[in-house]
């Protein structure tokens, strides 16, 4: 298999972590909330559903609890900032390091750990394509992954519920002058933004990885943040910059494997050197932030 081949072939699978985590961080910071707690909801998640499939609970329970158990996180972050009005950032580096610590907790018994992962589905004839073809092979998750995608999308693009989201998030005060329950709204989009990141978590550990150790979220919560702005908050941008990600994510291990000459370290730091050049670009364009920025975007509502 050559460089490019293994590239496509394993591009949808590693993005699939960073593409659930930012959809749901899409949904949240577009009723303008930020929550940078998805690293530690991501950890949490891993660290369940592993666990759930190492004892026999199988991958469909492991992606139930993990979601419910970092929506149960998410709505904690909910209470302190929304509730009690702290500041958004804050309490989301709180709850991250919170989650963290809870997945080294529940997972030290499990550590180098192994399990069974999911099955590949091949779409007919795609998949036998020349050199493409293995990008159609690939498991249950990812093309459910690519699902919520187009979900998503139609929802913020031909729905009334996409609507009141964005009506939130770029306006709140006049929401609730219309009637709309801005907390609520607010509060059920944080704890679905941590369903998805417990499910970006489960996929982690149970199919793209299965195994556990302490760490191995290692910054996909934080790049799945950063997602969302390199995306400007555009669902199709958002996975076209997953698969980016994922890619240049696979690149490190395609170079080594060809022999380059280069540290490890350095091409593991690949994706995050990606990060931070891409995010400098889209933020010298303000143009293109404010056309698609979130108005109210980490700001406290506070019903008169």
């Amino acid at each position: 298999m050559s460089a490019i081949e293994f590239i496509l072939a394993g591009m949808l699978a590693a993005a699939t972590p960073f593409l659930l985590a930012a959809l749901g961080e899409l949904v949240v910071e577009r009723t303008g909330v930020i929550n940078l707690g998805i690293e530690g909801m991501m950890a949490l998640g891993a660290a369940i559903g592993f666990i759930i499939v190492y004892h026999g609970g199988g991958h469909l329970m492991a992606f139930v609890a993990a979601g419910l158990v970092a929506s149960m996180l998410a709505l904690v972050f909910a209470f302190v900032s929304l509730g009690l009005h702290a500041n958004q950032i804050a309490a989301g580096l709180a709850i991250g390091i919170l989650g963290q610590g809870l997945s080294a907790l529940f997972g030290k018994t499990y550590e180098s750990l192994t399990i069974k992962g999911l099955p590949q589905l091949a779409v007919p004839f795609l998949s036998d394509l020349p050199l493409v073809g293995r990008l159609f092979v690939q498991d249950i998750i990812v093309w459910l992954s690519l699902l919520a995608t187009f979900a998503i999308w139609a929802c913020f693009a031909h729905s009334k519920l996409g609507l009141i989201l964005r009506a939130v998030g770029e306006n709140p005060k006049a929401a609730h002058s219309i009637g709309y329950p801005v907390t609520a709204i607010r509060t059920a989009a944080v704890a679905f933004g941590g369903a998805m990141a417990g499910f970006a978590g489960a996929y982690a550990s149970t199919v793209y990885t299965p195994l556990w150790a302490d760490g191995m979220i290692a910054g996909r919560g934080w790049i799945a943040v950063a997602l969302v702005v390199f995306g400007t908050w555009l669902t199709g941008r958002i996975f076209v910059g997953a698969c980016l990600f994922g890619a240049v994510s696979l690149a490190g291990l395609a170079a080594q494997a060809s022999g380059v000459a280069l540290p490890s370290q350095f091409l593991a730091s690949l994706p995050y050197l990606a990060t931070i050049i891409v995010l400098g670009v889209i933020a010298s364009n303000r143009r293109l932030l404010k056309l698609n920025g979130v108005a109210s975007l980490g700001e406290p509502f506070k019903p008169s």
